[in-house]
């Protein structure tokens, strides 16, 4: 078991939602916290409430003049959790450009804008911890999902380059996938979403894995995911029929 006593994490998306809640619970555990979003207002109003002190750094992970500034005041981290996301429900025959870019942009091309500055000074100081937020909406195409689900297939496969990669040296890389949060997002769902976890249930699953060092990808909730892992081996005309209504 890995503790977090003492240990500063940089939580990238932390002002709201899963990334505010599993501020809470590493700032309950003892761990330094940097704290950046794009809205400063909530970020501050995030770090008056946890149990110590937390750094709170804005950023734009959309600008890279805006990530340039904010790692040249980071300093030395012992881990990074990418949390930061935008979502609109989207229909191919209802395709919105900018809505697409920016989940693409925010979602998967911000994370490597970050991790493109973050990696060289883990790799210098010999160790560190990356965590990246995929989505079990990540597995297989959904209906309604472009842009969404394409760039957290794209965080998934990320992960597990960067896994295959670093897996036998001082830098640890871990996945978390989760299913649907009860978030400010996800309310512009307009259907059912099966094992609606709270915000505070799924940095519990987050804080579950970055505790064991020797797991590299958490799925949850457990029985949500095996839908999703399963559909992977189904034959195509099997799976459209049984996920993507007839239009």
């Amino acid at each position: 078991m890995t503790g977090f006593a003492g240990k500063r994490y940089w939580l990238v998306g932390a002002s709201e939602g899963l990334g505010a809640a599993l501020a809470q619970q590493m700032a309950g555990e003892g761990a330094q916290l940097i704290l950046s979003a794009r809205n400063a207002t909530r970020l501050e109003t995030l770090a008056a409430t946890l149990p110590q002190p937390a750094t709170v750094l804005p950023m734009d992970v959309q600008s890279d003049d805006s990530v340039a500034k904010a790692v040249a005041q980071l300093g030395q981290i012992d881990g990074i959790v990418w949390l930061a996301g935008v979502y609109w429900p989207m229909p191919a025959q209802k395709w919105t450009a900018a809505e697409g870019v920016a989940m693409a942009d925010v979602n998967f091309t911000g994370a490597m804008r970050v991790l493109g500055h973050v990696m060289p000074m883990l790799q210098a100081q010999g160790h560190g911890h990356v965590v990246l937020t995929g989505s079990l909406s990540g597995f297989r195409g959904l209906p309604g999902a472009i842009g969404y689900g394409a760039s957290k297939a794209a965080i998934m496969s990320l992960a597990e380059s960067m896994y295959a990669d670093l897996r036998h040296t001082g830098i640890r890389v871990q996945l978390a996938n989760p299913g649907f949060i009860r978030t400010r997002l996800t309310e512009k769902n307009t259907f059912s979403m099966p094992f609606l976890m709270t915000p505070e249930d799924a940095a519990g699953h987050m804080m579950a894995l970055m505790r064991r060092p020797q797991r590299f990808k958490a799925n949850f909730p457990t029985v949500f995911s095996w839908v999703f892992r399963l559909s992977q081996f189904l034959p195509d005309a099997l799976y459209y029929r049984l996920f993507a209504a007839d239009q």
